[in-house]
């Protein structure tokens, strides 16, 4: 029997049109995998769910009574709990009172703070991150540790649906697994989950049973076991996925970056290497070994300490924090896409706006931006796009040296391949590209050599085919003698 039921849902954004009759059934203790390319439709739905927009036109019920939340608030009254993609915490406050907000334990009008920090420490614990301390203000914390916060936050308010967008896009594999465990005990409690994943492996894991959205429509569904991978990509895109980086490039041998005796305390402590024209290094290891602090010491981002000689003409810089560094979301794609380089579409020292909207569009068609114009506001796209979006804005700049933190976050399967294939070209070009994933498969399908932080420690670069996935996990854990 169906917990959460859908009809014919349509919505409208101006001229875009976000979803045109989406169908959707959720049974109780049911983890259901929603599938889709970026811009599908998949968050609209998710935020009609949870109030944050009205439906046009359709239905929805659950648990066989009409349901229409008027706002957010509304819909976690009724049981309906929501996890964002892009973060949707107060910064300012402690982590116990972002897990407990709207539903914070009182007496008398009174807030109890004793039973507010008690209660946020046992769902640390049953998520196994004991060590995040609910006292401290949540905008200090790491961006998976803020993803742990959001996820506790759904778990707080004794949901009956909990809505997952990306929940383990900022997670490493210790903390899916995690995850994992936790959906299956609220699985078992007969709690729905509607799960949004671009790891098909990871929907697999948890999910079993899945609908496709493909323009705001959904097209397909079924039990998951039933499918193959290459069927739910075609239904998702629209065509095959074929290859996506060139293995017959060659790097040259000339040295583009030079890096001695790196330090940015606490996090980094050492790291050297040299990158070469035309190559793409990788660096892996845990959250919090130092890999982000390593690209934005390099950056300038960081104070630090040691030698950088660069070779080329300017760095580029693409943060994993697009919403909160990476992108202007106010304003329209042309500017964030041109905002490094304006002198590229200026006149005189004004903004020739036909020219940038030329550039603009010229970026928007080599990385298949599905955005009303060029115009358009960043805020109004899909996160995937929005990343995109980011990476364009490198690609008007041009720099001999480009730094990815995370290039492909939240991006679906056939963008994925369209952002590799770019970084290919990329590197066919000449650029340097140093790239820092948590996702081994990114870095073992498109880079020349890879290293691992340790603690903080950068190990030496060795060819990608000198390292396996278990090669890379052993030294990321601190054994490197095994790796080698």
């Amino acid at each position: 029997m169906s917990l959460l039921r859908l009809r014919g849902l349509r919505k409208r954004f101006g001229a875009t049109l976000a979803l045109d009759g989406v169908d959707l059934e959720v049974a109780s203790g049911e983890v259901h995998a929603l599938i889709g390319e970026n811009g599908a439709g998949k968050s609209t739905l998710l935020n009609i769910l949870s109030g944050i927009h009205r439906a046009d036109s359709g239905e929805m019920s659950l648990a066989d009574a009409p349901y229409a939340p008027a706002g957010p608030a509304e819909a976690r009254s009724r049981g309906v709990a929501h996890v964002h993609q892009e973060l949707a915490l107060c910064p300012h406050l402690p982590v116990a009172e972002n897990i407990f907000l709207g539903v914070e334990p009182a007496r008398r009008g009174w807030l109890r703070r004793d039973l507010l920090f008690d209660r946020a420490v046992a769902l640390l614990a049953e998520f196994g991150r004991s060590e995040i301390d609910p006292r401290r203000r949540t905008g200090d914390l790491s961006l998976p540790d803020r993803q742990v916060v959001e996820i506790c936050r759904a778990l707080a308010c004794d949901a009956r649906v909990i809505l997952m967008d990306e929940p383990t896009s900022s997670l490493q594999r210790a903390n899916v697994e995690r995850l994992f465990r936790l959906i299956n005990q609220l699985r078992e409690r007969g709690i729905a989950i509607v799960y949004i994943s671009h790891f098909l492996e990871e929907v697999r894991e948890i999910a079993d049973r899945y609908t496709v959205l493909r323009d705001g429509r959904s097209v397909d569904g079924g039990e998951l076991r039933a499918v193959r991978d290459e069927q739910l990509i075609e239904q998702m895109v629209g065509r095959a996925i074929d290859g996506v980086v060139d293995r017959e490039r060659r790097p040259s041998s000339d040295v583009v970056l030079d890096v001695r005796d790196l330090a940015a305390p606490p996090r980094l402590h050492q790291a050297g290497f040299e990158l070469h024209r035309g190559e793409i290094l990788g660096i892996a290891g845990l959250i919090g070994s130092g890999r982000t602090e390593l690209i934005r010491a390099i950056f300038g981002l960081t104070p630090s300490t040691g030698r950088i000689v660069m070779r080329g003409n300017g760095i580029g810089y693409l943060s994993e924090d697009r919403k909160g560094e990476g992108l202007a979301l106010q304003m329209s794609v042309a500017d964030n896409v041109t905002i490094t380089g304006f002198s590229r579409c200026a006149h005189a020292g004004w903004i020739d706006r036909a020219r940038q909207l030329a550039q603009s569009e010229s970026i928007m068609q080599r990385l298949r931006i599905k955005a009303p114009s060029a115009r358009a506001a960043v805020h109004r796209l899909s996160g995937g796009n929005q990343q995109k979006v980011a990476l364009g804005r490198l690609l008007h700049q041009d720099p001999d040296v480009l730094l990815l933190d995370e290039p492909a976050r939240g991006v679906d399967v056939g963008s994925k391949s369209d952002v590799y294939r770019e970084i290919g070209k990329l590197a066919a070009e000449g650029k340097a590209i140093l790239v820092v994933s948590s996702y081994l498969p990114e870095l073992f399908s498109i880079c020349d050599r890879l290293a691992v932080m340790t603690r903080g420690r950068l190990s030496a670069a060795r060819p990608i085919s000198e390292w396996t996935p278990v090669s890379v996990m052993e030294a990321a854990i601190g054994a490197p003698e095994r790796a080698a």
